[in-house]
């Protein structure tokens, strides 16, 4: 009886997939694009394959307050980490970060993190996966000397059995705080070994005073995540962080929440983010972004699939999530407009995605002047037609950037529009 229980619950999860997703079920272009994409990075595939940006796996990468474009990436068991000084036409050697090798867990949802102090400390976090599927531990690393050497890394999840921790997001504030939240399923664990229901995973966090040295205990910010979309953080204008991931209501509405610490260990109130309604016993790999703004205004970005609203949206609250500006529809939703990401700068505000033309990969962006009232026609900035990562947004000063990379081509940094 529990086999075909199991069995059913399986099926339909399967049927009620394809239904939901079906304008992302790959068609006979996109095979033709995967087998170019994997013409492309076959010479990174190699047994004697040196470590490279180029065939580097879930690197993300910011720039320091000289300029300086610092990158962390995986390959082969490792974690890599180098720079560059003249806006990504060149790199330095690439250092090893963790030295002994170990499965590392980077790509799409889930890539490498780097973050920098004032005082020129690089921190680095990453996802180490375990024996069982889908299962995982958050792994963190520091340099003190500029990037030289780096520390032995530590596992900031407390709890150590083998289960998913997973999709974190990592942010420092200008006191030198370094936040880390991640999705975590001890509590799914625990009730499963009592007999007691339990839905999605759990959103954890902890937190350094000590640039790194340590991490407090890992406290719980709420029940029934959904469990691998990523999960985003960015610094309130107090220096506490706001945190938002892909939350279940209900018994199966997966849309979006956040919370604002109101300090290093106390967690705000949790607050519903998105309101789409979609119903969907899955989990759907596409997580949320933020930006918090200097004037506090906290911009919002995100995929739903929901019968009567989906694709990307947009939208700002004014009063730390109590409210929500009127959301815009975002991107071409019959291209697969796809991941989101959003970054502001005064009263710029600026989005980019990715969209699949049947042929092509493109990454577009637009942005507007006064904090989401008016929005610039989206433009698209570059093409691909091999496997590529998520997109980033990256800042120096007053410029914006988009970053992203093609496993097998040079890393792109391409500045935006003002």
């Amino acid at each position: 009886m529990i086999k075909q229980k199991t069995l059913s619950r399986t099926l339909g999860f399967l049927i009620s997939s394809l239904v939901l997703f079906a304008p992302f079920i790959t068609h006979s272009a996109e095979h033709k694009h995967n087998k170019s994409s994997a013409a492309i990075s076959a010479a990174c595939n190699k047994a004697d394959s040196l470590a490279s940006l180029k065939c580097s796996r879930g690197p993300s990468a910011v720039f320091d307050t000289n300029g300086r474009l610092w990158l962390a990436w995986a390959f082969g068991g490792h974690v890599y980490v180098n720079f560059s000084d003249d806006k990504g036409n060149s790199y330095s050697p690439p250092v090893i970060v963790n030295k002994t090798p170990e499965p590392i867990a980077a790509k799409a949802e889930s890539p490498v993190k780097i973050a920098l102090d004032e005082e020129g400390n690089i921190f680095v976090s990453w996802t180490m996966k375990l024996a069982k599927r889908f299962s995982g531990h958050i792994r963190f690393s520091r340099s003190t000397d500029n990037g030289v050497n780096f520390s032995s890394p530590i596992t900031v999840n407390d709890h150590l059995e083998i289960t998913s921790h997973r999709f974190q997001s990592m942010a420092l504030n200008d006191r030198g705080e370094i936040f880390i939240a991640w999705l975590d399923k001890r509590d799914l664990l625990a009730a499963k070994k009592t007999g007691n229901p339990y839905t999605g995973a759990a959103v954890y966090y902890t937190y350094s005073d000590n640039q790194g040295k340590s991490f407090q205990p890992n406290i719980k910010i709420a029940d029934s995540s959904c469990e691998c979309c990523r999960t985003a953080m960015a610094i309130d204008k107090d220096g506490m962080p706001v945190i938002l991931w892909r939350h279940i209501f209900d018994k199966n509405t997966r849309d979006h929440a956040l919370v604002k610490l109101t300090d290093k260990s106390l967690v705000g109130k949790v607050r519903r983010a998105s309101f789409d309604n979609w119903q969907v016993d899955g989990c759907p790999h596409h997580g949320p972004d933020i930006s918090v703004g200097d004037d506090g205004i906290y911009h919002l970005t995100w995929f739903n699939n929901a019968p009567e609203r989906h694709g990307l949206f947009y939208a700002n609250s004014d009063d730390q999530g109590k409210t929500f500006s009127h959301l815009i529809s975002v991107g071409n939703y019959n291209a697969r407009a796809s991941h989101p990401q959003v970054l502001s700068s005064a009263n710029h505000v600026y989005l980019l995605w990715k969209e699949f033309d049947g042929k092509q990969s493109q990454l577009i962006s637009m942005h507007t002047i006064d904090n989401g009232k008016h929005w610039s026609a989206p433009k698209a900035l570059i093409q691909s037609n091999s496997a590529n990562e998520h997109p980033l947004l990256l800042q120096y000063n007053s410029q914006v950037y988009a970053a992203w990379h093609r496993r097998g081509e040079d890393y792109r940094l391409i500045a935006l529009d003002n």
